[in-house]
């Protein structure tokens, strides 16, 4: 048996998750998002001033179809075709129109048929970098780098109702708003310090922006596109918080 254990941040003890219950406009649709990382979960469950619970549950993934985001198969224009395809995006030109209806034909992945779905968790940091790259304010590198150094956090996100079959509830914990939120704070800001610090780079000749995509139409079997290729061999380490 395939087991996992994940945790889900919330204001509740939530024994029970309840399948097709919750918002529709989540990075990946209507589910359960949870994450693998403990202490994630417990930056997520406060905010400022309210202690919150992390639940903790066992999820068996034997006979569950799971869609990784972050396997090689798939590039960062598939999360962001996703993403698309969810969230509200601050589109004024008719070039940002054009973007998202290319995303969407182009790089975005039959997730629908998932029963479990693992990737970057778009919280305010996230979707701002993203919207920017749609926008073509920034190039496809810097929203890879941005992702990879801000450490914002992998989610994972039961979609289907057999998935919600597979869950069972571990126990529950009280977090501390006082010690967790400022956490959280830190992180944030960390990943928007860094994300300044690039935009703030010169420009640097044979970066893929969003135009240079559209124009030459690529797709998702191009080369560019692979993760080693985006980011090259820039220092990427992990940023402590």
């Amino acid at each position: 048996m395939n087991q996992k254990i994940i945790y889900h941040g919330s204001k509740y003890i939530i024994e029970k998750p309840v399948f097709g219950y919750g918002k529709t406009y989540n990075d990946y649709g209507l589910g359960f998002y949870c994450t693998e990382d403990a202490s994630l979960a417990k930056e997520w469950a406060v905010s400022k001033g309210c202690n919150g619970i992390v639940n903790e549950y066992c999820l068996n993934t034997d006979g569950l179809r799971v869609m990784n985001l972050c396997a090689d198969q798939y590039s960062i224009l598939h999360w962001l075709a996703i993403l698309v395809d969810n969230r509200t995006f601050d589109i004024q030109t008719d070039f940002g129109k054009e973007a998202k209806h290319y995303l969407l034909e182009r790089f975005l992945p039959n997730y629908m048929e998932c029963d479990l779905m693992i990737g970057y968790r778009a919280d305010d940091s996230y979707f701002s970098f993203a919207q920017d790259f749609l926008n073509n304010a920034i190039s496809l590198r810097t929203l890879a780098r941005a992702m990879v150094l801000g450490h914002l956090g992998e989610q994972v996100g039961l979609k289907s109702e057999k998935a919600f079959g597979h869950i069972s509830h571990v126990s529950h914990e009280v977090v501390n708003h006082l010690e967790w939120y400022p956490k959280k704070e830190r992180r944030e800001t960390c990943a928007r310090e860094h994300y300044a610090n690039m935009r703030s780079e010169k420009w640097r000749r044979g970066e893929l922006y969003m135009m240079q995509i559209l124009d030459e139409e690529i797709k998702a079997d191009d080369a560019r596109l692979r993760p080693d290729i985006i980011i090259e061999s820039q220092n990427i380490s992990g940023v402590d918080v």
